[in-house]
């Protein structure tokens, strides 16, 4: 089973694909898609849109998962993670994938074993689960967080 993981942002967002194999992760690609913040916010999302859609003709994955969605404190900042993550949400559906849903929480949980973890306890896991893997960055971290988290929950 391919699985490939997303952390949607405007600005920067990372994807995954593990593979499992009973219990077993497998690495498989990671990277990040970064738009151009002076671009309009259309051309933005057009190119998160075919960045994600590259990703699923590459990859093939069986299924997709993200992070719910959460509330920041500046609305704006909101507005702009809901575009993108509609944007990839309408690549994956457009590529013929379902896309599971974890809280940030449950993906820490699932990855960490609390969900109170921050960043580096994360990436210190995936060090661990992903032997040798070369991770792409912090976004592309939290993608392949969201892939495990996505095997571990979802049979």
């Amino acid at each position: 089973m391919l699985i490939l993981g997303l952390d949607p942002s405007l600005s920067c967002t990372g994807w995954g694909v593990v593979r499992t194999e009973g219990s077993r992760l497998i690495h498989v690609a990671n990277g990040q898609v970064k738009t151009d913040a002076k671009a309009p916010i259309a051309e933005r999302l057009h190119h998160l849109h075919d960045a994600i859609r590259a990703v699923i003709a590459s990859h093939a994955p069986d299924r997709a998962a993200a992070e719910e969605i959460f509330v920041n404190k500046n609305p704006q900042s909101t507005l702009k993670l809901a575009q993108a993550r509609g944007c990839v949400l309408a690549a994956c559906a457009a590529g013929g994938i379902t896309v599971n849903e974890h809280a940030a929480r449950l993906v820490k949980k699932s990855v960490v074993g609390t969900g109170a973890a921050d960043k580096a306890q994360v990436q210190a896991m995936l060090k661990v689960l992903l032997p040798g893997a070369a991770i792409a960055g912090a976004d592309a971290a939290d993608a392949l967080a969201v892939a495990i988290a996505d095997a571990h929950l979802v049979r």
